[in-house]
């Protein structure tokens, strides 16, 4: 499937001759522009943050969209979700979109809000909170057993919600 227009282009370590750290900024300088210095809209709902721990002067949600891992103090860096750094807000943006599959499910006794960009393998998932909503993590869904998971718990939701 073609990529959706409003989707930014990735951002490519390449781009910065390898500089890790040089690379390293400039994402967590869209993440900022993101979701700290202006905050994105869902459905009429405002995004919070998850703040902390503050890592390397980086908010708690930047290292979990950029990093995979059960483990929360040993996540390891993901390339793929540095490069896509730019597609969350987006995804949530557009998420009325007809390529954008929504809907909730209960995670850890929460309600998390599932925003999947099927075409680009990509999922949002915001954590709502009274009131508020936090964007918790972005990542790939390339698995084809996570995709079946993933399409059967849309349809779930779609049967239950009409």
């Amino acid at each position: 499937m073609a990529t959706p227009e409003w989707l930014p282009d990735l951002i490519l370590l390449e781009n910065f001759d390898g500089d890790w750290e040089c690379f390293l900024n400039a994402i967590y300088e869209i993440f900022k522009t993101d979701f700290v210095t202006s905050k994105p809209i869902w459905r009429g709902r405002r995004l919070g943050l998850k703040r902390h721990p503050v890592s390397e002067g980086k908010e708690a949600t930047f290292w979990h969209m950029i990093s995979e891992g059960d483990d929360e103090k040993n996540r390891e860096i993901d390339l793929w979700r540095c490069e896509r750094i730019r597609w969350p807000r987006p995804v949530i943006e557009q998420s009325e979109e007809p390529e954008i599959k929504v809907w909730e499910n209960r995670r850890r006794g929460e309600t998390r809000i599932c925003l999947w960009l099927e075409s680009q393998e990509y999922l949002v998932i915001l954590a709502d909170r009274r009131g508020y909503l936090l964007p918790w993590t972005a990542y790939p869904v390339t698995r084809p057993h996570r995709k079946r998971k993933l399409q059967r718990e849309y349809e779930e939701y779609r049967q239950k919600v009409g």
